[in-house]
């Protein structure tokens, strides 16, 4: 008789129990449940009823590819080297696929030319039964590539589900853009969008009267280009206000398959010094005196924040929490001094943040289109057009290669086009 049992991960039950594989080897198998611990119960009971009288599970002719997704995370991804994050994509990218009628099909009934149609759906949009998909970006669509490239491996080996990797086959193919030869309206600007200094004091105004502790972040990330989760995660440790430069050493993200709020690293997961001017640095110091002020003021109700270090299998995470003073703190948190922070004491939430500036961006007819990374494309366009050098811009921004900063940033501004455009008036004019 096989043995199983029930956990709770994030929201969710799952349950899991023992069968013999093809080869005769005792392996566990794990399904997703539901939020109800009964229900998964139920579910536990009737799979391992299912397997004792049909072994459908054992045998690789009844594997479905949606299950082979769930054992390969299982098995493979989640004990692999890859990083917090990017497990995390992965785990929703297979949830994603699941959702599509491709997902219930028989391992061994897969084609190429499936996968072929899966992946153009969701290069291109379109629907398949409940499945919508509005036509991804290419980075999106290749880590989809990606979870199954690697899941179809791992069923011809080990697991020797299948004999090959149909997906080997598939072929990601490009939108194309449309061009309209015949308009008579200007060339639109295809870069991204820049604030001017008066923007940016429209955007301040405007979260001072609804969002005021989402202000600090703006403020740190327009005057060092930081993304909104490196902001997040500074702490006062962080930054050294006498030499006026701070350290970029971790992110804050919340983890969507975990439903946890987490401290990791940095996207390329290097530290980085980045250096500031007058202007920030009084920010900060007026910012830290309003700290040690609303802490006095709500007494035992501020808040403190802690983090907790949780491991699963080879993985660690580091799970953020806050407390305030009439709450006991377990013996695993470790208190964190975080730099942007609510009224309260609380971390003010990368989420929260982004949609004060979305919310913005919706009553201020000039900031339309405008969401935090904006402010990073404009800290590297103020310095690239103040005659800064692009190695140097790189490294305040963390890019690992300079023709990404080029890439991205250089041509910014329309006047900056003009300015160059005209160089070629004083070399005639000599």
């Amino acid at each position: 008789m096989a043995k199983g049992s029930v956990r709770k991960k994030g929201k969710k039950w799952y349950y899991r129990f023992y069968v013999e594989d093809a080869s005769g080897n005792l392996v566990q198998k794990e399904f997703a449940g539901t939020e109800s611990k009964s229900e998964t119960e139920k579910l536990l009971r009737q799979a391992m009823d299912d397997y004792e009288s049909k072994k459908f599970i054992a045998k690789a002719d009844n594997i479905t590819l949606g299950e082979l997704l769930d054992i390969w995370a299982e098995e493979e991804l989640k004990v692999g080297t890859l990083s917090n994050g990017t497990v995390g994509n992965y785990l929703q990218a297979v949830n994603r696929i699941k959702q599509h009628p491709i997902g219930n099909r028989k391992l061994k009934t897969v084609t190429s030319e499936h996968l072929q149609q899966f992946m153009d759906l969701l290069t291109f949009g379109g629907t398949a039964g409940n499945f919508v998909s509005k036509g991804y970006t290419k980075d999106y669509v290749h880590s989809y590539s990606a979870v199954l490239q690697q899941a179809f491996r791992f069923a011809v080996f080990p697991k020797q589900f299948i004999t090959f990797n149909p997906m080997q086959y598939v072929v990601l193919k490009r939108k194309t853009d449309d061009v309209d030869l015949f308009a008579e309206d200007d060339l639109p600007d295809a870069n991204a969008m820049v604030l001017t200094h008066e923007m940016y004091q429209k955007l301040l105004e405007e979260l001072s009267k609804r969002s005021r502790d989402a202000i600090l972040p703006v403020q740190i990330a327009y005057y060092t280009g930081l993304r909104l989760g490196e902001v997040a995660g500074l702490t006062w440790q962080d930054i050294n206000l006498e030499e006026q430069y701070l350290t970029v050493r971790r992110s804050v993200r919340y983890n969507g398959t975990r439903h946890k709020t987490e401290i990791g690293p940095t996207k390329r997961k290097k530290v980085r010094v980045v250096d500031f001017g007058d202007t920030l640095a009084e920010i900060l110091r007026t910012a830290k005196r309003e700290q040690h002020k609303q802490r006095f003021q709500y007494g035992q109700l501020y808040h403190k924040n802690y983090y907790k270090e949780v491991r699963e299998k080879n993985r660690v995470h580091y799970e953020y929490y806050s407390l305030d003073g009439t709450q006991d703190v377990p013996q695993d948190y470790t208190e964190i001094s975080f730099v942007c922070l609510r009224s309260d004491g609380r971390l003010e939430l990368p989420s929260t943040v982004e949609n004060a500036c979305r919310s913005a961006s919706r009553r201020i007819p000039e900031l339309e289109g405008f969401h935090f990374h904006t402010l990073r494309h404009t800290y590297t366009t103020n310095l690239l057009t103040s005659g800064a050098q692009p190695k140097d811009v790189q490294e305040l921004l963390g890019h690992s290669d300079v023709r990404t900063t080029m890439n991205v940033y250089a041509h910014a501004t329309r006047e900056a086009k003009r300015t160059s455009a005209r160089l070629l008036d004083k070399v005639v004019g000599q």
